[in-house]
């Protein structure tokens, strides 16, 4: 699966005591908090550009992803490679059955390395199509990143013309657009445990707007997403209809250290869709 988005910084850094040494898997919490580490350097070596997950994501995989939605382990679905001076030097984790996520700093990364993450992705974390009942695969390369093109070219993956993301950014010292709601809607943070019902209905709605009712499964998995180290309920943000109930929401995480924001989840209730705004 080939993405769009800026390309990456060539590699003209680093040396012979900077390359990848060791390959071992995920072990102990310390590699947790290691690895998040890693994500926020490798964010900031490449510019501020997400030829790397945010440290959010990796959190959000692991509070939500594993914890709500089974999406993997970090003890199966995680690999680490090392220098050999002990430095983080590439991380390759799943997110889902069948897919792969190659997190290199910049200043090691080669088509070596990126090879054999390849090589290891394709051994461990591999998927079975459910319509069609064969093994797959999906590697994201970003749009101007000629290495990987054609790695994965070369080791027979293809574009998928359905499946493209587009990452934008915006400098927050820019002004901020106005913006206002119809009378009676209202942005506030999540409140207390009254709150969460209301939170979670809306992003059943939201997220599976022709599913039945009946396969809701209540509004417990927010529990584990709280737990996240970067939730915080005052940026977890939510527009209150003039029923009481919650509308709209959009979750906030950010990172003081690269003082990034990423937003995940932002959904809207389908009856409450039109022209950009709430309906009244």
């Amino acid at each position: 699966m080939i993405l769009p988005a800026r390309p990456l910084r060539p590699n003209n850094s680093g040396g012979a005591a900077f390359q990848p040494h060791s390959l071992r898997r995920y072990e102990r919490e310390d590699d947790f908090w290691a690895i998040r580490r890693f994500l926020r350097d490798v964010y900031l070596r490449n510019g501020r550009t997400e030829h790397s997950w945010q440290t959010a994501r990796f959190d959000y995989w692991r509070w939500h992803g594993i914890l709500n939605m089974g999406d993997g382990q970090l003890e199966t679905d995680v690999f680490l490679w090392h220098t050999s001076t002990g430095e983080l030097a590439a991380v390759l984790n799943s997110e889902g059955r069948g897919h792969a996520f190659l997190q290199v700093d910049p200043r090691v990364r080669t088509a070596v390395l990126e090879e054999e993450m390849l090589g290891v992705a394709e051994e461990h974390l591999t998927g079975i199509g459910k319509s069609t009942g064969r093994p797959f695969i999906n590697v994201s390369a970003q749009d101007g990143d000629a290495m990987r093109v054609e790695l994965l070219t070369r080791r027979g993956y293809a574009r998928r013309a359905d499946w493209q993301e587009v990452l934008r950014k915006r400098d927050l010292t820019l002004p901020t657009p106005d913006a206002s709601l119809p009378d009676g809607y209202s942005i506030r943070a999540m409140g207390g445990i009254d709150d969460h019902a209301k939170r979670s209905w809306a992003s059943w709605r939201s997220f599976h707007p022709d599913e039945p009712n009946d396969k809701y499964g209540g509004w417990e998995w927010q529990r584990n997403v709280h737990k996240a180290p970067m939730y915080r309920r005052d940026l977890d943000l939510v527009v209150e209809a003039p029923s009481g109930e919650i509308a709209a929401f959009a979750c906030l995480w950010y990172d003081d250290v690269t003082r990034a924001v990423c937003y995940e989840p932002v959904g809207t209730m389908p009856e409450y869709q039109g022209a950009g705004w709430p309906r009244p």
